[in-house]
């Protein structure tokens, strides 16, 4: 269990921030820089997040990645900052650069007969509503229910699904307010993994997340650097810290873009 903001370890990661010509800011969405909406295309940042990061990426000195349990390209509208940050996307099955590329594994046939089939038990439960269909996969919510609407639907889903599960591919993922069938591939953990090996061990890196399927991501980072659970309440989690939102998350923001700032040669001018 992480406790509050240290200080410390925080200021002494700022100062690293500081003393590096780049860094790597790793984010998540929904949760993390943005409070969840029950209409998911209306999950707009908090307040001033934008403008925070777009200021971040603008100094240039600092490699700003989105990893999310959305489709990759369903951020950008929502996120709003150009040029558009790197954004890996189905909890790492796409990854989408800011050049507009976009690399995305090929979905095989069994994979999409076992999301046809769960599209046609959703439909027979009248609960397409909820679904939401991603790049070789499917996720049912229910956030926005009281807790034993949410608890009949999960235990409805899971013996609907787990039998499609079962006879093919496809894995079970759940995440805060619902989840998952999707296939074999990447996750949070794996993307993080990819984009350390891509930045060397000097470069300093921090992971913001909220899920469940953010604690992979932690785990990956390990103590290579800072990772930070962003919840209003406290939970087990492999994170180092945890911070509140939204003032702790744009403080936390408003801190990176400082060090940015001060940069190297303002360091040494203050020696010299």
């Amino acid at each position: 269990m992480p406790g509050a903001v240290n200080p410390i370890e925080v200021e002494q990661f700022m100062k690293s921030v500081a003393q590096s010509p780049v860094s790597t800011l790793l984010l998540d969405y929904d949760g993390t820089l943005a409070p969840f909406c029950l209409n998911r295309h209306e999950a707009l940042p908090y307040a001033g997040v934008t403008a925070l990061l777009q200021a971040i990426i603008a100094n240039g000195r600092t490699r700003a990645v989105v990893i999310t349990g959305r489709n990759a390209r369903e951020v950008i509208p929502l996120l709003a900052v150009h040029p558009n940050p790197e954004i890996w996307g189905c909890h790492g099955l796409e990854r989408l650069r800011p050049d507009g590329t976009c690399e995305a594994p090929r979905v095989e046939e069994p994979v999409l007969r076992a999301l046809a089939d769960a599209d046609r038990w959703l439909r027979r439960q009248g609960l397409q509503h909820r679904a939401e269909f991603k790049t070789g996969a499917v996720a049912l919510h229910w956030r926005g229910l009281d807790e034993a609407a949410a608890a009949e639907i999960r235990g409805q889903v899971l013996l609907g699904w787990l039998p499609i599960a079962q006879s093919t591919p496809m894995q079970m993922l759940e995440f805060d307010g619902g989840i998952e069938m999707r296939m074999p591939g990447r996750d949070k953990g794996d993307a993080v993994r990819t984009i350390l090996s891509e930045i060397g061990p000097e470069v300093p890196v921090a992971y913001l997340g909220d899920d469940i399927t953010d604690e992979r991501a932690f785990l990956a980072l390990g103590r290579r650097g800072l990772s930070v659970l962003v919840r209003p309440e406290r939970r087990e989690t492999e994170a180092a810290l945890w911070i509140r939102p939204p003032e702790a998350l744009q403080d936390f923001l408003t801190r990176w873009l400082q060090a940015c700032r001060e940069g190297p040669a303002s360091l040494m001018d203050r020696v010299f």
